[in-house]
C-alpha cells in the first residue's frame, strides 16, 4: 500500500529533532499517546499525516514525537515542538487537552489542534469523529451473529467518547436480539496490549463470542483467534491482518483530509478556531470491509445501516430511549442533541454495571 510504503520510507527522516533536506515553508508536529506502528488508533494518525505530508511535498516539514504519555510529559513535547518552529501542532489523545491549552497559552501565534477534547482558545481548534455512528453498525452485526447472546466490550478511559460508543453499541445489538447482553470491562488506559489481551480473555471465559473494543491493539483480535469461533471488530484503523476471522469488519478513521484543510489553511492564512465533529456521512469514519464471515443477510443489513447513517436519514440516539434507572431520555422519534451526546456519562436502560467516576 502507497501509504505504507511512504512510511517506511520517510519515518526517520521525520522524527522529532531531525532536520530535513529542504527549507519547507511550513512546520507540522504531530503528538502521539502510543507508538505508530500499533495496528490502531496512533498508526492510523501518523499515516494519514504521512498522507498530508505527501500533499504538500516540500512545501511542509512535518515532525512527530511517537508514546508521549497524558500529562506533563505532553506538554513538555508541545513545548518542545513550538520552540523548534512549528506552526501547526496536532496533539492526538484526549487526555493532551488541558496541556495544549496550556502550552498554547505560552506560544500565541502557533496553532494548535486537539483530538477528541472539548477545550478551545482563539489558538486551539478541537476535532473528532462520530464513532458512535460506527458502533451502531458494529453492534447490528455482533447481535445478528453471537450465539451465545454475550457480547464483550474493552473499554479504555470513562468519558463520553467512550459511552457514547457502548450505548450506541448496545441499543442496536439489542434491537436485532432481545435476548443479548453486555459484559463490559474498563481497563483504564487507551493501550496496553497485556490489558487489553487479558480483558478480551476474561470475557470470552465468561462467555463472550464477539468483542469489541474501544482501546488502541490488536491484541483482543490475537486472543480471539486463539480462543477460536469468537468474532472481532477492528478500532480505529482496519485491522484486516485478522481477517475474515475473528476480525469481521473495522471502525476506520480518516483524519487525511481534515489534516490536509488545517495545514492549508494556515498556509493560506484562514486558519481560525473551530470544532469539528464529523461522521460516516463527511467520511471521516469509514467502516472496514465486511468480511465473508458475515452472512449475506446480515452484511445487507449492515451497509443499509451505514447508507442510512451517512445520508442522516437515520440518527443511532433515536427514542424511545430510557436511562440505565429506567428515567425518561428520549420520547418516541426524537433524537439526541450535540450537546447531550457530547456529556453523555450514563448507560442506558439494559446495561449492567457501573460508569467508573
Amino acid at each position: 500500500m502507497k501509504i505504507r510504503k511512504l512510511f517506511s520510507a520517510t519515518m526517520a527522516s521525520l522524527a522529532l529533532g531531525l532536520s530535513t533536506s529542504f527549507a519547507a515553508d511550513t512546520k507540522v508536529g504531530f503528538v502521539y499517546v502510543g507508538p505508530i506502528n500499533d495496528g490502531g488508533w496512533t498508526q492510523i494518525h501518523h499515516e494519514n499525516a504521512l498522507v498530508m505530508k505527501e500533499y504538500f511535498g516540500d512545501q511542509v516539514e512535518m515532525v512527530y514525537q511517537e508514546n508521549v504519555p497524558e500529562g506533563a510529559d505532553s506538554e513538555r513535547v508541545m513545548t518542545q515542538m513550538a520552540l523548534s518552529g512549528a506552526d501547526l501542532i496536532f496533539t492526538t489523545s484526549y487526555g493532551y487537552m488541558d496541556p495544549t491549552i496550556n502550552v498554547a497559552k505560552k506560544f500565541p501565534k502557533v496553532k494548535f489542534e486537539h483530538a477528541t477534547g472539548f477545550k478551545r482558545s482563539e489558538n486551539v481548534s478541537t476535532y473528532s469523529a462520530r464513532f458512535y455512528e460506527g458502533r451502531a453498525i458494529q453492534g447490528h452485526i455482533a447481535g445478528r451473529m453471537t450465539k451465545s447472546n454475550i457480547i464483550g466490550y474493552i473499554a479504555s478511559v470513562p468519558i463520553p467518547e467512550v459511552v457514547r460508543g457502548i450505548n450506541s453499541a448496545y441499543i442496536h445489538a439489542k434491537k436485532v436480539n432481545p435476548d443479548v447482553e453486555f459484559k463490559i470491562i474498563w481497563i483504564y488506559t487507551w493501550l496496553d496490549p497485556a490489558k487489553e489481551a487479558d480483558a478480551a480473555t476474561a470475557l470470552i471465559e465468561q462467555g463472550a463470542d464477539v468483542i469489541l473494543q474501544h482501546t488502541d491493539t490488536t491484541a483482543p483480535h490475537a486472543a480471539a483467534a486463539k480462543a477460536g469461533n469468537v468474532i472481532t471488530f477492528g478500532q480505529a484503523a482496519d485491522m484486516a491482518d485478522f481477517g475474515p476471522k475473528p476480525r469481521v469488519s473495522s471502525i476506520i478513521d480518516d483524519w487525511a483530509p481534515y489534516y490536509i484543510a488545517r495545514t492549508q489553511a494556515v498556509i493560506d492564512g484562514s486558519w481560525e478556531s473551530v470544532d469539528t465533529w464529523h461522521g460516516i456521512g463527511d467520511q471521516m469514519v469509514g467502516i472496514g470491509e465486511i468480511s465473508s464471515a458475515v452472512p449475506v443477510d446480515v452484511k445487507i443489513e449492515a451497509l443499509a445501516l451505514k447508507f442510512r447513517l451517512a445520508s442522516g436519514d437515520y440518527h443511532p440516539f433515536t427514542g424511545p430511549l430510557k436511562k440505565q434507572d429506567g428515567s425518561a431520555w428520549l420520547a418516541d422519534g426524537e433524537v439526541a442533541n450535540d450537546g447531550d451526546l457530547a456529556g453523555m456519562f450514563f448507560y442506558v436502560e439494559g446495561i449492567n454495571g457501573d460508569i467508573p467516576q
